[in-house]
């Protein structure tokens, strides 16, 4: 009887290897025979799934960013405003080894889609996702009077993603200075600001 192969489930299994080898050896030690091989499987097998290594970076893109949704979306159940962006920023921020880990995978991503239309789409349609959310928890902060009416919804929700994506790369290249406890009081620290400002 023929083997049963779960392709879905075999795509996860190289996604995730190419995860692992982009943190150990970065993007340029990530050929597709060590994905393979990583993954425990024979060279050829990978192709079926995925032509090119830029079809697997974005698969692997596309995997950290639903797993950081789903995230996400768990954290700020049943909260709103200035909690929820809270919620939001513990995780999408590299406050621990498995987001770090994340950040290098979004960092390599954000190199090819500056070559890549493609990559570059799939990556803004990301960003204004999250551009969305936060917009919505902010309006919802000035509805529940947390911050105040004339608060610039537009300009703080970009400020706030721009705080987001920008501690990918800190957390990386100064690790000393861009630690979980002062990206967390960072946030917190402009969520303070937040709180009764007005501005014009």
């Amino acid at each position: 009887m023929p083997k049963i192969v779960d392709h879905e489930h075999r795509r996860t299994e190289l996604v995730q290897a190419a995860l692992r080898i982009v943190v150990r050896s970065g993007l340029s030690g990530a050929t597709m025979r060590d994905i393979a091989h990583e993954a425990g499987f024979a060279n050829g097998a990978i192709k079926p799934y995925f032509q090119t290594k830029a079809d697997l970076l974005l698969a692997t893109y596309e995997h950290i960013y639903r797993a950081t949704n789903a995230r996400m979306r768990a954290r700020t159940r049943g909260k709103r405003g200035l909690a929820a962006l809270e919620g939001f920023a513990e995780e999408v921020l590299p406050v621990n080894p498995a987001l770090q880990e994340e950040a290098m995978v979004f960092l390599a991503f954000l190199g090819e889609a500056a070559q890549n239309p493609e990559h570059l789409r799939v990556s803004r349609n990301s960003m204004e996702e999250w551009r969305t959310w936060i917009r919505d928890w902010l309006a919802e902060a000035i509805e529940d009077g947390e911050v105040a009416a004339g608060l610039d919804v537009d300009i703080h929700a970009d400020l706030l993603l721009t705080l987001a994506i920008g501690a990918q790369p800190m957390s990386i290249l100064d690790r000393q200075r861009f630690t979980s406890e002062n990206l967390r009081r960072m946030v917190r620290r402009h969520l303070d600001r937040l709180r009764g400002e007005q501005d014009a």
